[in-house]
């Protein structure tokens, strides 16, 4: 109310102040009439547009551009009235009850609607003035030093930072100004900071203003771009921090954006892909939906995002009981009334999955169960079929049978003109599922993509470890290449796929261009505070069985489009026979159970033609690995294999195996 009465007082002032000024500070008597007649009428007009728009709750401490907006509109409601109303007396004789010479005159109505704008806004932005010089000298710490930083990055976010910056002295960060390479904007001032220069001039601005940490305010951005302003950064012996994108400010409460180190995700050579989830909110809303491999990094993440969608329930199947009790805790305890039910249950356990399914009813399935580390599953190609061929299998003809709407099964890019038994594999998984479209009304599809960034047991993980211990970094081959990205993108692809797919298609993600390991590990190195190949040194261990040095993300007959996301490609070949396949799946399933590795081989190149995998030292998986050339003692059968790890005399060999098995 005090806030309402004070805007009604303004604008009689601003009434008043206009007619002072059209008749230059001498308003004849007959015009003084006219503005006790007129103030009534023009204050209950202008105080029920600004009731009506709600200016009086506009909060003068936190008044910006939006506010100004919504008080112009207010105060040119009544002047359009008063102006038509005018205009109306004057030329059209419509009886009006006020005589034509106690009419308001219309430079006076044009020039109440510009003192009024300018009371309200000014008295806002002068409470905003007075309560930021207050906060700062209360916020202003005592004795504390604050970081001379450079923001990099004068745009949207720069500037939103600097404001920030400026009203939070406590966050201990001295912003000296902006670096940024549009030429346009160099020399200008945004918040009081000034643009001092391009990023090739990083080093001279840092030593000319005594700067010791930069603040990357860029939006996100290709790696290349961000690779360039790190290593400015290390030239000039400048802190690089990053202020994070929206998406990652878990505490709402904060105002200020908290700045981070620079991770390796944040070099990927390409802009994070960010997806629109708002249309699949309908897809899973009230719906059971159920996601195997749910323990795992990507069920885990996939998981946490379908429940922000609130599922009628969430099913969450998983082999390993400890994996499983951690994602069921942490679900819990982040969507308390969220119904999430924990099953432990292997795939290839039908009885066991057929019970859950017949219970539980789901309506989508989300399969991210798989054995994915290449060299493991060489040294046990019997138990990669039966997991991630047979395990698929048995879960698409249950899901079928119980008339799941949906199945979508997560694949790889290794399933592309495979090398290794993993990804043909996946690629008979990716036969299978594809065939079933042609026999069942659920809509199967597949969705693929690389190597997913930080995943448990991935190269991120161990490049950290190995620099941890001073290292040295082990690099299969300096010209090994692999596509990366995050795991929340590659959950938001499977979720945007579900909702694409019509049945039988294979979604990739357009992942842009491949990144060199070796290009990885350096910059990993460097962002610990190291030098390559000084102070931690990188060793090259020779291609593991199975790898290839380059990847790809579709086979040239599946003949990729758009679809409607400009970020998902969609491939479809024509599906294998379905007589014709079950057969050949019926006659693998004999060769992975006897343990017959060459007849396994052999088999897979008959049902896959595109598969390139060799027999020859299979199961040479252990050390030495690192000098590149496996041991001709260890025996190349599967079963014997794990037999032969277990009676080598060095312990020390027992931990290198598991470390080098990664992928």
């Amino acid at each position: 109310m005090f806030r309402l009465l004070a805007d009604t007082v303004m604008l009689a002032a601003a009434l008043a102040a206009a007619f002072e000024i059209r008749f230059e500070g001498a308003v004849p008597p007959a015009y003084v009439r006219v503005f006790w007649t007129w103030l009534p009428a023009v204050l209950l007009i202008q105080t029920l547009a600004c009731f009506g728009l709600g200016i009086h709750r506009l909060t003068w401490r936190f008044s910006g551009l939006l506010e100004a907006r919504r008080i112009l509109l207010a105060v040119s409601i009544p002047s359009f009235v008063l102006l038509t109303s005018r205009l109306t007396a004057k030329y059209f004789d419509l009886g009006w009850p006020i005589p034509s010479d106690r009419q308001l005159p219309v430079s006076v109505i044009l020039m109440d609607m510009v003192f009024g704008f300018l009371a309200l806004v000014g008295s806002r932005t002068a409470g905003r003035l007075l309560g930021d010089w207050q906060e700062g000298r209360r916020l202003r710490p005592r004795g504390g030093r604050r970081t001379p930083t450079l923001l990099i990055g004068a745009g949207r976010r720069g500037a939103a930072v600097a404001r920030q910056l400026r009203e939070q002295p406590d966050a201990g960060i001295w912003p000296l100004g902006f670096v940024d390479d549009d030429p346009l904007k160099q020399g200008s001032v945004i918040h009081g900071l000034r643009v001092l220069g391009s990023t090739a001039e990083l080093s001279q601005i840092a030593r000319r203003c005594g700067a010791t940490q930069t603040m990357i305010t860029l939006a996100p951005a290709a790696g290349a771009d961000m690779l360039r302003i790190v290593e400015a950064c290390e030239k000039a012996g400048l802190t690089a921090k990053i202020v994070p994108a929206l998406h990652e400010l878990m505490d709402g409460r904060k105002r200020l954006m908290p700045a981070r180190d620079v991770t390796p995700a944040d070099l990927l050579p390409r802009p994070i892909v960010e997806m629109s989830s708002q249309r699949l909110a309908d897809l899973f809303r009230d719906r059971v939906v159920l996601v195997t491999g749910a323990g795992g990094s990507i069920g885990s993440e996939l998981s946490r995002e379908l429940a922000q969608f609130h599922p009628d329930c969430l099913v969450l199947l998983e082999q390993a009981e400890n994996s499983l009790f951690h994602v069921h805790r942490r679900l819990a305890a982040e969507f308390p009334g969220q119904d999430l039910v924990p099953c432990v249950a292997d795939i290839c356990d039908v009885a066991r999955v057929s019970q859950v399914f017949s219970r539980y009813r789901p309506a989508v399935v989300f399969h991210a169960a798989a054995h994915k580390h290449v060299p493991l599953m060489e040294c046990n190609p019997g138990e990669a079929i039966k997991n991630n061929v047979f395990g698929s299998k048995s879960l698409a003809d249950i899901a079928a049978a119980n008339q799941v709407e949906r199945f979508v099964m997560i694949s790889t890019d290794k399933a592309v003109n495979p090398s290794s038994v993993m990804g043909a594999s996946k690629r008979l998984a990716e036969i299978y599922v594809q065939a079933l479209c042609q026999t069942s009304s659920c809509r199967f599809v597949v969705v693929r993509f690389g190597n997913v960034w930080a995943s448990a047991g991935s190269v991120v993980p161990i490049f950290q470890e190995q620099i941890a211990r001073g290292g040295p970094v082990t690099v299969t081959h300096p010209e090994m290449e692999r596509y990366f990205m995050t795991i929340p993108e590659a959950c938001q692809l499977v979720l945007q796929a579900s909702g694409l797919g019509e049945g039988g298609e294979i979604f990739i993600l357009d992942m842009g261009k491949p990144m060199r390991i070796v290009e990885l590990a350096r910059q990993m190195i460097r962002m610990a505070g190291f030098v390559p190949d000084v102070d931690v040194a990188i060793k090259f261990t020779g291609v593991r069985p199975g790898e290839k040095l380059s990847e790809e993300l579709c086979l040239t007959e599946e003949n990729t489009e758009r679809t409607s996301h400009p970020r998902i490609l969609k491939g479809r070949l024509q599906p294998y026979d379905w007589s014709v396949i079950t057969r050949q799946l019926d006659e693998l399933r004999g060769l992975a159970e006897s343990g017959a590795v060459a007849e396994l081989h052999a088999k897979l190149r008959d049902i896959i033609p595109e598969y390139r995998g060799d027999f020859a030292g299979r199961g040479a998986m252990a050390a030495p690995v690192a000098d590149g050339c496996p041991p001709a003692s260890l025996p190349t059968r599967t079963g014997e294999c794990s037999i032969a790890v277990a009676n080598l005399t060095a312990p020390a060999l027992v931990p290198a195996v598991l470390k080098h098995s990664i992928d």
